[in-house]
């Protein structure tokens, strides 16, 4: 069954899928800010939680070895305190020694297949914790490169546009510059003064 962090992955990689292309764009999508953003607000609140999780199984493992550990030391004084106990009811003191030997080894081997085992149990469930943790930061990371690159190319967009603007008002300045200049170089007077010239003329 997967964890609610999985769904809310699987929820933003559908959303994405579903978002329409830009006009004139086969790579770059149209998305809806607050219902991404919401999306990613949901994820970053479970994250923790999920982290803490796997945290908590990592943390497993030293109890798993403490456990083992205590089996093991078990072993060892029950096979002590038997070894003792054949030693001293025995009567062929050499056969008792022998056997107690061999229960003695055998405890011990049990006791260090115990510990094998559980560091390797212990150790498979680290590294799966780690991996899956790894794999779900990934796929955050990767949703987040493209939210930021979609936004980014919008707002790029939206600059050039501004750009193109400004540089047509520019332009539409500049050409109109000079009989502006040509027509503030009369005075009201001047332009008065030719006026009365015509009508002498006439």
């Amino acid at each position: 069954m997967s964890s609610r962090i999985e769904q809310i992955i699987e929820e933003i990689e559908e959303y994405v899928d579903s978002c329409k292309f830009q006009p004139l764009s086969s790579t770059k999508i149209v998305v809806n800010k607050e219902e991404l953003e919401e999306l990613l607000r949901e994820l970053r609140m479970k994250t923790p939680d999920e982290i803490k999780r796997y945290q908590k199984i990592i943390s497993n493992k030293d109890a798993i070895l403490a456990d083992a550990q205590t089996k093991a030391d078990a072993l060892i004084a029950d096979a002590t305190e038997k070894q003792q106990q054949m030693v001293e009811e025995n009567e062929i003191m050499r056969e008792a020694r022998q056997q107690s030997q061999q229960l003695l080894d055998q405890s011990r081997q049990q006791a260090q297949q115990i510990l094998d085992s559980a560091t390797e149990d212990a150790n498979n469930i680290r590294m799966s914790a780690i991996s899956y943790t790894d794999d779900m930061l990934a796929n955050l990371e990767q949703i987040m490169s493209h939210a930021s690159d979609t936004v980014s190319a919008k707002y790029n967009t939206f600059i050039n546009s501004i750009q193109s603007c400004y540089d047509i008002v520019t332009k539409n300045r500049s050409e109109l510059s000079p009989q502006s200049q040509n027509t503030s170089n009369y005075s009201t007077e001047d332009l008065a003064a030719a006026d009365e010239e015509d009508q002498d003329e006439e």
